[in-house]
Order: C-alpha cells, then sequence, then structure tokens
C-alpha cells in the first residue's frame, strides 16, 4: 500500500475510534450550555403582580357533592362525551374504562377502573372532580380538558356501567 493510502486509513481509524468514544461516554452535562440557565436566580414578580391560585376551578369535595350535570342525557351529548373520553381517556383507562389501556398498563399503580363500583357509588359532581384532580398517575386535566368537554365525559362513564357497553 502506498504511504498517502496509509495515512488515510489511520485517520480514518482514528476518527472512528474518536467517534465512538463520544457516542459511548458522551459530552458531560455540566459541558452543556443549556445547564447554565437553571442555575440563574428566578426573578422577583413585577411589583402589583397578583398570583393566580391554580386550584381555582377545581370544585372542593363539598362544593362536587353539589354539583349536579347541567347537560342532558340526550344522543347528541353521550356521543360527544365518547369522543372525549377515546381523546383524553382511553390510553390509560382502556376502551371498556376498565383501566386496562396501553399505556396505563405500564403505570404502577394502575390507572383507575372507571367500571368499578367505588365510581359508580360517586355522584357526577364527584366524578366531574375526580376528571379534574386525578388518582395516583392520572395527571392534573383541569389544564388538558377544556371545560366543555367535562360534564359529556361525565355523561359517557355513566353508560360505561351499563349492560350494553361498549365492546373492546
Amino acid at each position: 500500500m502506498k504511504r498517502p493510502a496509509k495515512a488515510l486509513w489511520a485517520l480514518a481509524a482514528i476518527a472512528t475510534i474518536v467517534g465512538f468514544s463520544f457516542l459511548l461516554v458522551g459530552p458531560h452535562m455540566t459541558e452543556q450550555p443549556n445547564r447554565r440557565t437553571y442555575y440563574h436566580e428566578m426573578r422577583l414578580p413585577p411589583a402589583g403582580a397578583v398570583p393566580v391560585d391554580a386550584t381555582a376551578g377545581v370544585p372542593t369535595e363539598a362544593e362536587a357533592a353539589r354539583l349536579a350535570n347541567p347537560l342532558a342525557a340526550t344522543p347528541e351529548n353521550i356521543a360527544a362525551g365518547r369522543g372525549y373520553y377515546r381523546y383524553y381517556c382511553t390510553a390509560c383507562h382502556g376502551a371498556r374504562g376498565d383501566g386496562r389501556g396501553e399505556v396505563g398498563q405500564s403505570f404502577i399503580p394502575a390507572p383507575a377502573d372507571l367500571t368499578s363500583a367505588r365510581i359508580r357509588s360517586l355522584s357526577d359532581g364527584a366524578l366531574y372532580r375526580a376528571i379534574l384532580t386525578g388518582q395516583g398517575h392520572a395527571p392534573v386535566t383541569e389544564y388538558a380538558i377544556p371545560e366543555a368537554h367535562r360534564w359529556p365525559l361525565v355523561l359517557y362513564l355513566r353508560t360505561l356501567w351499563a349492560p350494553s357497553a361498549p365492546a373492546k
């Protein structure tokens, strides 16, 4: 082999070794520029700023006990609730509400079985509150589920308990 070809092979070998060592070891977190932004002092809010109560839209347990669903259980409202359930809830709670959704199977504790006697015993207001506050690993859905979608969800949950509940 000629001398330039050997030099190219040696350079390629060195580049390969450096590349693999970078992949295996990787950059250290302290060397990344994004890290420094988390170490800055937090600024004070502007004068006169008023803090927002994060629980302002969530009824207390006593308030939830007095809440009644303002929507009638019409086929249209239930169909809307079914669409919202499929969008927001099926991944964790499953199509039948039994807590066996594809994503929910990896959670410990498992998502609630929405067809259980405990959930069935809740009033509409308590179900509404449970949707907002979540249990266990459930995210706080107050910010994820718009207010207009919540009561139709409660109506649809009631249909999960009927003998003709949706099939899996």
